[in-house]
């Protein structure tokens, strides 16, 4: 499929202080957008000046939530070139979340490609400062203007960029976790592994509890027995017992991660023992009484690496690794990051340079 492209006639004053950028909050000159029509298939890709979109009131998505996305980052390297960080995995999953949610199957490789297009037009707006990016989301919604509950025939697929400041601008200091008792996010056969708006509006309440008692994010159990692990906040979750990395195995009310998977996969090539499998709070509060808990860390787009500090599970908390950062969790941060923005050989093969 051809890509159009309209370049914008009134572009933007670009930040002139990356330490400032935030997430998600500035937006880039472009946009790619592409329809979806039940008969004709995905249709008309383009790239055009970023602007507002007109909807129905009455449009599907706003109704129903028959919504997917994407959340991906292009990196500055440091001889000034672009590249993007394993952009396949991320529309080999959009694919297996519009599954899910009955929106029609995409072209993975021509996503790709188009991905790369627009950041290689706004090129210029990817940060230069270390640890700053470009965020990229791509996301699809329907758009019939229809209050009914059926599969949309009608789609719009559009990603947007915004340049985003460093995660961790003072330094990658543990954080507070609180484990979720009452509420839950996601059951087996629900849409948990779907990356869908809904998994997080429903994630909302957990989180507004964890902040009100001074917690940073929810970690949260299985929605049947509320005992099996499963998430943190919007990542998910490692941990070290006794020398072995353990993660919750993907049953279907976990995300599966690009950045966890990328973990597994770099201690794997290390030698460090990994396993992924259900895994209990008590299991992990016994192994932290025994002095086995070694590390705790979540595993995620924006922060790819969030140790642990303290976790809160009923009045029972837990320090850990004294509240600071773990060996295992600096080493899976300073590789994946490394790789990311070029500072260490990709020996994996997972960078795509922008041309």
């Amino acid at each position: 499929m051809e890509i159009k492209i309209e370049l914008t006639k009134t572009p933007k004053a670009k930040p002139t202080d990356e330490t400032k950028l935030g997430f998600g909050h500035i937006f880039t000159d472009h946009m790619f957008v592409m329809n979806y029509d039940a008969g004709e298939g995905w249709h008309d890709a383009r790239i055009v000046p970023f602007d507002n979109i007109s909807l129905s009131p009455s449009a599907m998505c706003l109704h129903y939530g028959q919504e997917i996305f994407e959340g991906l980052k292009a990196y500055r390297t440091a001889d000034g070139s672009v590249q993007l960080f394993r952009p396949d995995e991320n529309y080999k999953r959009m694919n297996v979340s519009a599954e899910r949610m009955v929106i029609p199957q995409i072209d993975e490789e021509f996503m790709v490609e188009a991905t790369k297009k627009l950041v290689e037009i706004e090129k210029d707006w990817v940060p230069h400062t270390d640890g700053a990016s470009l965020y990229i989301r791509p996301f699809i919604f329907a758009t019939d203007p229809y209050v009914g509950v059926r599969p949309a025939d009608h789609y719009l697929f559009i990603i947007i960029l915004s340049p985003s400041g460093a995660y961790y601008s003072t330094g990658l200091n543990p954080v507070k976790i609180y484990v979720e008792q009452k509420y839950v996010r996601a059951v087996r056969g629900g849409t948990g592994f779907a990356k869908t708006a809904a998994n997080y509006a429903i994630s909302l309440k957990g989180q507004d509890e964890a902040h009100n008692q001074d917690y940073e994010q929810v970690l949260w159990l299985d929605g049947v027995e509320q005992k099996y692990i499963e998430e943190v906040g919007s990542m998910n979750i490692f941990f070290v017992i006794d020398g072995e990395v353990v993660t919750p195995k993907l049953t279907g009310s976990v995300l599966p991660g690009i950045t966890r998977k990328s973990a597994l996969e770099v201690c794997k090539s290390k030698g460090i023992p990994c396993s992924e499998r259900r895994i209990t709070i008590e299991e992990v509060a016994k192994a932290y009484d025994e002095g086995k808990l070694d590390e705790v860390f979540g595993t995620g787009t924006a922060a790819v690496i969030s140790p642990v500090g303290h976790l809160k599970w009923g009045d029972k908390v837990m320090t850990i690794n004294d509240n600071k950062i773990g060996k295992i969790s600096q080493m899976l941060y300073d590789t994946m990051t490394g790789i990311q923005w070029g500072k260490i050989p990709d020996t994996f093969g997972w960078t795509v340079k922008i041309d």
